[in-house]
């Protein structure tokens, strides 16, 4: 049975308390979280963009910069009213608006923030004699409508991926789980597929989450790759595969620059502690420092370190003691793009034999990629750590 955990960043239509100690099975992650605007503060923005509806962008704006105290109370005023909300409440919202709010309207405007209103005709948001806008429900639905939908739709894209087909349970987990609106929604879409579980004290299950990690890392064995890693080398050109403008001769040898030797593609599966390996060799004989590039892209068919969207995403340099004798000319063999000509090493371990090996092995499993290099003929060993659950 396949479990997967969906994140949105404020709840279980099925609320029965579990036991922690009942269940320590490990977890295997389907899909990578691919993040997104699938948080609460949509409905705050959409609040934010029905105020200067009512009363102008630009006054708004000058409010946010002038009198940031004051605005920070009505958001606060606001985000109270916003969880109260739910589908079928009779009863409209009040939100209080801070008396420097209808101050500098006044002053700003030269009229009240009631007449304001009325000159909107915005029906759906009335004004109380106690200095408050009054949200019908109307006006709550079209705040909440965009970002509950676009919750929705993204969690029915993703359950309907061929590797997460068969999920039978649905947690709905953060602050915005809380919301009955959100709830009912997804209820609604999705509760014919699967059984949507909100856990006791929602909001604070990411980061009761985060500590049991903490506690036993263990417990995530599979995690799926969200980017492509690998590193920069030189290979031997071939005339007709690689492009003109990359050949680099040295010393006599014609390499490829910038080649992308990828460790791992992207949403591949790998387990906890699971380590890939490549042997190279430094692109001249006598080097004394090889620089090792560790290069990320979102997309899966990249060739170079030069292609759109390819970052780097970590370096180590590894110092290297006297080397034996340089091989003889015309030894097979590539190399590691790094910090100047030399600074390289060799792609193919058809050459260890006869040139200096170099190792290069990545770990994951982590929620950090440990890059390790090894100079074989000395021991001598360098290590980096590079954020494996970031984009």
């Amino acid at each position: 049975m396949h479990t997967t955990l969906l994140s949105t960043a404020y709840g279980d239509i099925d609320r029965t308390p579990h036991d922690p100690e009942e269940d320590h099975s490990p977890f295997m992650v389907l899909w990578f979280s691919p993040g997104g605007p699938y948080g609460s503060v949509g409905v705050d923005l959409a609040f934010e963009a029905m105020l200067c509806q009512i009363f102008g962008e630009a006054f708004i704006q000058s409010f946010k910069a002038r009198r940031p105290a004051a605005w920070v109370d009505l958001t606060i005023a606001f985000e109270s009213r916003k969880r109260s909300a739910a589908p079928g409440r009779p009863n409209a919202l009040n939100v209080s608006l801070p008396f420097s709010f209808m101050d500098f309207y006044k002053t700003q405007r030269g009229h009240s923030v009631e007449a304001a209103l009325r000159r909107s005709n915005m029906n759906i948001v009335k004004w109380s004699s106690q200095g408050m806008l009054r949200l019908t429900q109307e006006a709550m639905n079209e705040l909440f409508q965009p970002t509950v939908s676009g919750i929705v739709r993204h969690i029915e894209e993703l359950i309907a991926k061929p590797e997460v087909r068969g999920v039978r349970f649905l947690f709905l987990v953060g602050g915005f789980a809380e919301s009955p609106m959100l709830q009912r929604a997804v209820q609604n879409a999705l509760g014919r597929a699967c059984r949507i579980i909100i856990p006791q004290d929602v909001g604070l299950t990411i980061l009761k989450g985060a500590v049991l990690f903490g506690l036993d890392p263990t417990v995530v064995r599979v995690r799926r790759c969200p980017l492509s890693y690998g590193v920069g080398v030189l290979n031997r050109f071939v005339d007709g595969r690689h492009p003109r403008h990359k050949l680099l001769v040295k010393d006599g040898r014609e390499w490829c620059t910038d080649v992308l030797d990828r460790f791992v593609a992207v949403d591949q599966s790998v387990a906890l502690g699971e380590v890939v390996g490549r042997s190279y060799t430094p692109a001249r004989a006598g080097q004394r420092k090889i620089i090792i590039n560790v290069y990320c892209s979102a997309a899966d068919d990249v060739t170079y370190i030069s292609d759109a969207g390819v970052r780097k995403c970590g370096t180590i340099t590894l110092d290297l003691p006297e080397a034996p004798a340089p091989p003889p000319p015309g030894a097979a063999g590539a190399a590691v793009a790094g910090a100047g000509l030399g600074a390289g090493l060799g792609a193919g371990a058809a050459a260890a034999a006869e040139r200096r090996e170099i190792r290069a092995t990545m770990q994951f499993g982590d929620t950090e990629i440990k890059v390790t290099a090894v100079d074989v003929m000395s021991s001598r060993t360098v290590r980096a750590s590079i954020d494996f659950l970031s984009n």
